[in-house]
């Protein structure tokens, strides 16, 4: 049986309704190119149609809680989510782990990452990363220079993205020569732009676990239900840690 038909009978047996319905995903930037992996095939095998809307988690949490019409929320924390629960925007034990991210140094120059920590301290050239007060991966970029003993000293250097899309564009375009992202930004790339990066050892920042979440608008749609249901799946697993999460 194909890997399309087997997803397609574990979800109508999961199923409140074989009836089409639309599911609205606020889903933090960094994971945007997986989900629309996953909404190819979540689409191929149910009725269903995912719509999606990507941004730094920080501000998709202020847009929920001022009455955005979102189904699904997708952070790329676990504080957003709590919180949402907390407030009853969110439905209670609906939350869950769907990826773990891996934070890197990105640099289009392969070489310029080579004894990163080192090169940051003598280099003067500049350093992206994603604004730590909206983005989960930005507050570990500053956990990781914090934990080097270097961001006092690079902080003037420093230049925010409102996400990790756009951090990778700022070097991707010569604005910075460094972005720190997560490693699926970089698998994302062409082979031929991928540069090199480096992996930043996971005791310099907090996990970066990433928290799905059913919101109150999505308690009752079947295709909210389903795509969450999908996304606990083997075969979305499978395809998230091919993506680059863990």
């Amino acid at each position: 049986m194909s890997g399309h038909l087997i997803i397609g009978s574990m979800l109508l047996c999961c199923s409140v309704s074989v009836s089409a319905a639309e599911v609205r995903v606020a889903v933090a930037a960094n994971f945007t190119h997986t989900l629309v992996q996953l909404q190819t095939e979540f689409e191929k095998a149910t009725p269903h149609r995912v719509v999606i809307v990507s941004g730094a988690t920080g501000k998709l949490f202020a847009q929920i809680n001022s009455g955005a019409p979102f189904d699904v929320f997708l952070s790329a924390d676990t504080d957003a989510p709590m919180r949402l629960v907390a407030s009853g925007q969110a439905v209670e034990q609906s939350e869950f782990t769907y990826a773990r991210g891996r934070l890197v140094l990105w640099s289009v120059q392969a070489e310029a990452v080579q004894d990163a920590p080192r090169v940051l301290s003598v280099s003067k050239d500049r350093i992206a990363l994603a604004n730590p007060k909206h983005a989960p991966y930005g507050r570990a970029a500053e956990q990781t220079l914090r934990a080097l003993q270097l961001w006092d000293q690079v902080k003037s250097r420093v230049v925010m993205g409102e996400n990790v899309n756009q951090t990778l564009q700022f070097a991707a375009t010569g604005n910075a020569t460094w972005a720190f992202v997560g490693l699926a930004q970089v698998f994302d790339l062409p082979p031929q732009q991928r540069g090199g990066y480096w992996a930043v050892p996971r005791d310099l920042y907090q996990s970066i676990t990433q928290d799905a979440v059913l919101l109150v608008r999505g308690r009752d749609n079947p295709a909210a239900q389903e795509f969450l249901t999908y996304l606990r799946s083997a075969a979305a697993r499978e395809l998230i840690q091919r993506a680059g999460y863990e």
